[in-house]
């Protein structure tokens, strides 16, 4: 017995394929449950059609040739379980998830699938300052430049000043704690992000606690370091603020500008000007795929999740 192959079917033979992808472009912007309850169809069916769409899309997309690459890891579920991205930064694309955690075998994985011609193309790796991404690249893409992500940077700064502000509540009386307590992401925020009473309460925090004060002032001026075009008055700036840090009993500060210390090169990196590329991708397609895990929540079809991750930046079909 032989079954006749009809191109204008789904997977499903019970729906054509344009109905198919009707239903997979519902999806990008409702969640199964809603789609189902609206086109009254099963919720596995919705399911499986939506999967379809995205193999499609990404068949449509075609192999990747990346020569600037983001990494970053995501928690897919409590307990430390983590899976690697990787994105091309140049067509703002995620291509790659997958790997069992966040070791230097599973960035491995990555480089095996993309081979060792397409490695080779690459020519700039942004990544955070965890070692295991830094070593698998160094060994599979050597030529690669590798250049560390200011978001992750700058979020140990912000780690860094939420010590200070902890030190500084433990030490005060309970009447002084008052402009500290409850104030943690007020003074973490950039100012411009704050509404006026939280401008407010971060003024009347800052004038209340000089210590703060000048860990808040020093946070928020150590973002110049990316607008320099060249690696030596990038240096003279982490110096001189890094000098500033004496006499002022900022023990996580220290600890911090010594972690730059170390990562030098990886940070001065940005200062040449064919690695100016966006930093923001890598955060703000974090942003998203949080979005579409709590979508998600509750489904445990990692496989769904990768396609969803792929094809979060994809056009529809």
């Amino acid at each position: 017995m032989k079954r006749e192959r009809l191109d204008f079917l789904a997977d499903n033979p019970f729906y054509t394929k344009r109905f198919a992808f009707y239903v997979g472009k519902r999806c990008r912007s409702a969640t199964i449950k809603d789609v189902a309850e609206e086109l009254r169809l099963d919720w596995d069916t919705v399911k499986s059609l939506e999967k379809q769409y995205m193999a499609a899309q990404l068949a449509k997309a075609g192999k990747p040739r990346p020569e600037v690459i983001g990494i970053d890891e995501i928690s897919v579920r409590k307990g430390h379980t983590y899976r690697i991205v990787v994105s091309d930064l140049v067509s703002g694309r995620p291509i790659w998830f997958g790997g069992e955690d966040r070791s230097e075998a599973s960035m491995r994985q990555f480089y095996d699938w993309l081979g060792p011609r397409k490695s080779a193309r690459i020519r700039l790796a942004v990544m955070d300052m965890w070692k295991p991404f830094r070593n698998a690249t160094q060994a599979h893409a050597p030529q690669a430049a590798i250049l560390f992500d200011k978001f992750h940077v700058m979020r140990h700064l912000g780690e860094a000043l939420d010590a200070v502000r902890k030190a500084e509540y433990r030490r005060l009386s309970d009447k002084q704690r008052r402009y500290i307590k409850g104030q943690k992401y007020t003074l973490l925020s950039h100012r411009e992000n704050l509404s006026l009473e939280g401008r407010a309460s971060l003024k009347a925090l800052l004038a209340a606690n000089k210590r703060l004060n000048t860990a808040y002032l020093l946070k928020e001026s150590f973002g110049q370091l990316w607008d320099y075009e060249r690696e030596g008055w990038a240096r003279k700036f982490f110096d001189n603020w890094r000098a500033s840090l004496k006499w002022q009993r900022l023990k996580p500060y220290e600890k911090f500008a010594q972690m730059i210390d170390r990562h030098w090169d990886g940070i001065a990196a940005y200062c040449k000007p064919e690695n100016k590329v966006s930093l923001g991708f890598v955060e703000g397609l974090n942003n998203k795929i949080r979005v579409l895990q709590r979508r998600a929540y509750g489904l445990r079809d990692e496989e769904y999740l990768r396609l969803k991750v792929l094809t979060c930046m994809l056009p529809p079909l």
